[in-house]
């Protein structure tokens, strides 16, 4: 008899695809905040020399996949990983592993995902589902940031499986393996290391584009940009950053919001209310990037044009740096003892 699976609402696609699959297979323990924040999901970088969509292409998370392997590894499991060359093999594959009971991970571009609203439609193939069932030509699928189970066909599961342009997913299936008990002593270790190479990536990447540096080269350009470029343009790379920040992947706020939450339940598993403090400077770091993106889409949408509008939204990322610079620090001096 194949096992029930429960779809979970979750506010970023790859943790809930990691957080669904680790409790299916009996890991109740695992939640978004935990998952994410043992993945050291949380990252921010500006890629000078890649554009997405006619603008910067900026981050906040790490790349994907790695959330998910490095939760896994930490915790003693496995993360399999395929890619097909060929779609007809693709979809046999999918369709075994789903006869043998087994919920799977896809990654999938979003453009023609038909439960999509038409708006959030574009070119962005690193988007997560969980694919548990199939009823004749139509695949169940678990995607982690709509409310209920959706479905796709055939058909369109082949045209989202192997979407073309940047990060192709090729087919891409994963699933955990070697499954077992995790102790609270496991995951206590998975906690400190995963904060411990936030921290690491945050803090000590050498070069200006990475980490909390990072996040003061993107606030240097947008000072220039509308001198640069002129309004318009300069208009459309704050869009880009904005629909970077909070339609693709849940973005800056939210992500910082998760990471305070993990915070919160990293203090219960080590006993340590310091952390309590350091979430709260997180929170923080949330909001700001938040007004920043209410801010930029002003200006996209024209409602604000002056150069002063720019050095404002500038002004904000450079505050976000510190925040985040101060709060990893802390971080970074309170796992020594770990």
């Amino acid at each position: 008899m194949k096992k029930e699976f429960k779809h979970i609402q979750a506010a970023h696609c790859e943790n809930g695809v990691a957080t669904s699959l680790l409790r299916y297979h009996g890991l109740d323990f695992a939640t978004e905040p935990l998952v994410f924040g043992m993945g050291s999901g949380i990252f921010y970088i500006h890629i000078p020399f890649l554009m997405i969509n006619g603008g910067p292409a900026v981050s906040y998370r790490t790349m994907p996949g790695f959330i998910f392997s490095r939760a896994a590894k930490l915790l003693g499991l496995s993360v399999t990983r395929k890619k097909f060359s060929n779609e007809q093999r693709a979809k046999e594959f999918l369709d075994n592993k789903i006869k043998l009971g087994e919920p799977v991970g896809c990654q999938v571009g979003v453009f023609n995902l038909p439960y999509f609203p038409p708006e959030y439609r574009f070119h962005f193939n690193a988007h997560n589902l969980i694919t548990f069932a199939k009823e004749g030509n139509e695949y169940l699928v678990s995607d982690p940031v709509m409310e209920d189970v959706t479905r796709l066909t055939e058909e369109n599961m082949m045209k989202v499986r192997f979407a073309k342009g940047p990060f192709a997913p090729n087919g891409h299936v994963y699933y955990p393996e070697n499954i077992k008990a995790v102790s609270d002593e496991t995951i206590r270790r998975a906690i400190v290391k995963g904060i411990k190479r936030a921290s690491r990536d945050m803090l000590y990447i050498p070069g200006p584009i990475a980490g909390v540096s990072g996040i003061n080269y993107t606030a240097k350009h947008i000072r220039k940009w509308r001198d640069k470029l002129g309004a318009k343009k300069a208009a459309l790379y704050l869009g880009q950053i904005v629909r970077m920040q909070e339609e693709i992947g849940t973005g800056g706020g939210g992500f910082r919001f998760i990471y305070a939450a993990f915070l919160e339940e990293a203090s219960k598993y080590l006993s340590d209310d310091r952390l309590l403090k350091v979430s709260d400077e997180f929170t923080k770091a949330g909001d700001l990037w938040r007004t920043s993106a209410v801010q930029m889409g002003r200006i996209y949408k024209g409602r604000l044009d002056d150069q002063k509008y720019y050095e404002e939204c500038a002004d904000m990322l450079n505050q976000i740096s510190a925040i985040e610079k101060g709060a990893f620090r802390e971080l970074k001096n309170m796992t020594l003892k770990y």
